[in-house]
């Protein structure tokens, strides 16, 4: 069978995500420090500043899915690149006209971020229209592999790009990934079939989209599993990084570099989803990769000692998470493209993701919450066991009898 990366367009595809992310992960370090090296910001102007850059993922979802399933997705992916690319060279020619300040930042940072939701939900629709259903696993296995790269790799350039150049050229930087990912995809030649439109509102299609889901048995398993995983995910990690430093006494070298395993393990689970599905069956490496990954954070509310045996336990425990929650994200994006008709991809994967995020700000309360009344060992633990909802919603479900085809 010849590779994906043998077709112009998935390779086009491919390119143009891949610079795509590098450009949202380096604005994420550099927006902040142009704020705080060029405009002094204080602490809580850099925390508004963060916080409304990741507001569109909560506002702007449901109708970005919306959008995208009303027009091809190389237009919106080709729009939103446009976008970024505009707002951070206006970011930049402020800056050196000295008209750049906090109301700017804060406006280009929404921006950034709602081009960034409408791009994210156009590819993983894209995907489905450019590839036939059988290599879906494969063609999510190379675009999520670049993906955990530029999670890895995107901050730490954003703040090389920051100490090497000015500020505000290291904003003009991150707008050239956008730039690289505007010609790629533009290089795009097979013609996406229209998605039918709905005679209805923009708000009916929405809906349409969350009934869709609803009704679907294995789909609505889907949702329900990204929303358990989510809020309690969040909550484990508000105890998680109190614990480390204060029950664990780790510096912040080392809860950078145990936190750093995560990265290396997800691009492992990538590779892995590109094969395990097909050979042991979807729906057992959903429930099987879904209750290992989650599980093992269990073990960490019982370590004890120096940092010398519990920083390497740690890294084993990160890594043993990276690979197996990529490898289910992965299946799970696969599973979720062949079920859904072409015309609802957009509305189904915008619907899980506004499930899943939507759930985390109270995840975060509740792990501060129980942080502080019970301690953190404790809040640890039963957070921890909290994520293991996730497999048993799914093995409930009709995702658990999937096997290796998909359609």
């Amino acid at each position: 069978m010849p590779s994906l990366f043998n077709d112009r367009d998935f390779r086009s595809l491919w390119i143009g995500q891949t610079a795509s992310q590098l450009g949202e992960q380096t604005s994420l370090v550099v927006l902040p420090l142009v704020a705080v090296l060029t405009l002094g910001a204080a602490p809580d102007q850099l925390g508004l500043l963060r916080a409304v850059g990741q507001v569109p993922l909560l506002l702007l979802p449901l109708l970005a899915g919306a959008w995208v399933d009303r027009w091809r997705g190389r237009t919106v992916m080709v729009l939103a690149d446009l976008g970024r690319t505009v707002a951070l060279a206006g970011a930049v020619v402020a800056a050196y006209l000295g008209g750049l300040g906090l109301p700017a930042l804060l406006a280009v940072a929404f921006a950034v971020g709602a081009m960034s939701v409408f791009f994210d939900v156009a590819y993983q629709a894209s995907v489905v229209r450019l590839v036939r259903r059988g290599r879906l696993t494969e063609a999510n296995s190379a675009l999520e592999a670049s993906r955990s790269g530029a999670q890895i790799g995107g901050p730490a350039l954003g703040g090389a790009l920051v100490s090497v150049l000015s500020a505000p050229l290291a904003a003009a930087s991150s707008a050239v990934f956008f730039v690289v990912s505007f010609l790629t995809i533009r290089r795009i030649r097979r013609v996406e079939p229209v998605p039918p439109r709905s005679s209805g509102a923009l708000w009916q299609q929405v809906h349409d989209g969350l009934r869709f889901v609803a009704r679907d048995g294995a789909l609505r398993a889907l949702c329900l599993a990204s929303a358990a995983f989510q809020f309690c995910f969040s909550a484990t990690m508000t105890a998680y990084l109190l614990f480390l430093p204060r029950e664990l006494h780790l510096s912040g070298a080392a809860i950078g570099l145990v936190l750093a395993a995560t990265g290396p393990g997800a691009l492992v689970g990538s590779l892995l989803a590109a094969r395990l599905p097909r050979r042991l069956g979807h729906g057992f490496v959903l429930v099987s990769g879904a209750a290992i990954g989650d599980g093992v954070l269990l073990s960490v509310s019982a370590l004890h000692g120096p940092a010398a045996v519990t920083v390497p336990a740690l890294v084993a425990v990160n890594l043993v998470f990276g690979v197996f929650g990529q490898l289910v994200n992965v299946t799970t994006q696969a599973v979720r493209q062949a079920l859904t008709p072409d015309g609802l991809q957009g509305r189904v994967a915008a619907t899980i993701t506004f499930a899943g995020m939507g759930m985390t700000p109270l995840g975060s309360l509740l792990g501060g919450v129980l942080a502080a009344h019970w301690g953190l060992r404790t809040a640890l633990t039963l957070t921890a066991a909290g994520m293991l909802l996730s497999p048993v919603v799914m093995a409930c479900s009709p995702l658990a009898r999937l096997g290796r085809e998909l359609g």
